[in-house]
C-alpha cells in the first residue's frame, strides 16, 4: 500500500530545490558564459551559480525541517533523513543542470519546453539519495506516484510562476 503523504513529504526538498532558483536565482551564469565545442552555450543564461546554491541550500533546509517534524519510513535515522534530503536537493540541481546541457546539445533554446526536464531533476534526485534510503522506496508503485505527481505539479507550478511574473514562459 502506498503511503501518499509520506511520499509527498519525501519529495518536498526536491520541489523546493527545483523552484527556489526561479525566485532567488540570478547573477553569474553557472557555465560562466562559455560555449561548448558545438558553439552553443554549455548551459544557458537560466542556470546561475546563485540559483544552483539556493536550490541546494533551500532543499537541504527543507529536509532538515522535515526530519525534525516528520520522520520518514525510508530512512534508518533522522540523521540519514537530513543527509538524504541534502542528496535529494543536490541531485535535483544536478539533474536540472543536466537537462539544460542536453537541451543545448539538441539545439533547444534556453527557456523552451523540453519534456525530459520533468523527469531529469527527479531522477537525479532519487539517484543521489539512493545511498541514504531503503530499497522499499524504489517500488514500482512509489515511482509511478512520484513521477506522476511530478508530471502534474511541475507544469502546474511553472504555469503559476509565469502568471504571477516569476517566469517568462509557462513551462
Amino acid at each position: 500500500m502506498i503511503d501518499f503523504l509520506a511520499l509527498l513529504v519525501f519529495v518536498i526538498p526536491v520541489y523546493i530545490a527545483n523552484g527556489l532558483p526561479v525566485v532567488l536565482g540570478g547573477g553569474p551564469r553557472l557555465d560562466l558564459g562559455r560555449d561548448f565545442f558545438d558553439g552553443m552555450p554549455v548551459l544557458g543564461s537560466g542556470k546561475t551559480i546563485r540559483g544552483f546554491i539556493v536550490g541546494v541550500v533551500g532543499g537541504a533546509v527543507a529536509a532538515g525541517a522535515i526530519a525534525g517534524i516528520y520522520p520518514l519510513q525510508w530512512f534508518e535515522s533522522q540523521g540519514l533523513q537530513f543527509w538524504g534530503g541534502v542528496a535529494l536537493a543536490l541531485g535535483t540541481m544536478v539533474g536540472d543542470t543536466a537537462g539544460s546541457f542536453v537541451k543545448r546539445r539538441l539545439g533547444i533554446a534556453s527557456g523552451r519546453q523540453f519534456l525530459p526536464d520533468t523527469f531529469l531533476f527527479l531522477g537525479f534526485a532519487l539517484i543521489f539519495a539512493y545511498p541514504y534510503v531503503m530499497s522499499s522506496l524504489f517500488s514500482a508503485e512509489n515511482m509511478v506516484f512520484l513521477f506522476g505527481l511530478t508530471v502534474v505539479l511541475h507544469p502546474a507550478t511553472n504555469f503559476l510562476a509565469n502568471k504571477i511574473g516569476l517566469k517568462k514562459v509557462p513551462w
